[in-house]
């Protein structure tokens, strides 16, 4: 079996009603593999509905520390992703970064 160097952490927010993310999935998802040497994002898929948002907002993130101040990749997504679901996206990438710290900070 490969010997793996990467975890994934995964969490949710509520979508906003109205939206097509809501009408599809309810909430918001994110699944982000993050590389245990940096921390940092080395792949990301979020619930959108488009394959263009999918890929952008996996540019957007990807070479992010997870360990870092969340609140620059906050600031990147509130300057670049204008959608309804704004507030979902950064509410699962708080919640992923706080899974994140919580698992690592127990393993250490």
């Amino acid at each position: 079996m490969q010997k793996l160097t990467s975890i994934l952490v995964t969490a949710y927010a509520k979508a906003p009603q109205g939206t097509s993310m809501y009408e599809m999935y309810k909430h918001a998802g994110i699944v982000l593999e993050i590389d245990q040497q940096s921390h940092k994002i080395i792949n990301a898929e979020f619930t959108f509905v488009t394959d263009l948002a999918q890929d952008f907002f996996k540019r957007m993130l990807i070479g992010f520390d997870l360990t870092a101040n969340i609140d620059e990749l906050i600031a990147r997504v509130d300057e670049h992703y204008y959608a309804p679901s704004s507030g979902s996206v950064v509410v699962a990438l708080q919640s992923a970064q706080k899974r994140y710290l919580e698992k690592i900070q127990k393993d250490s």
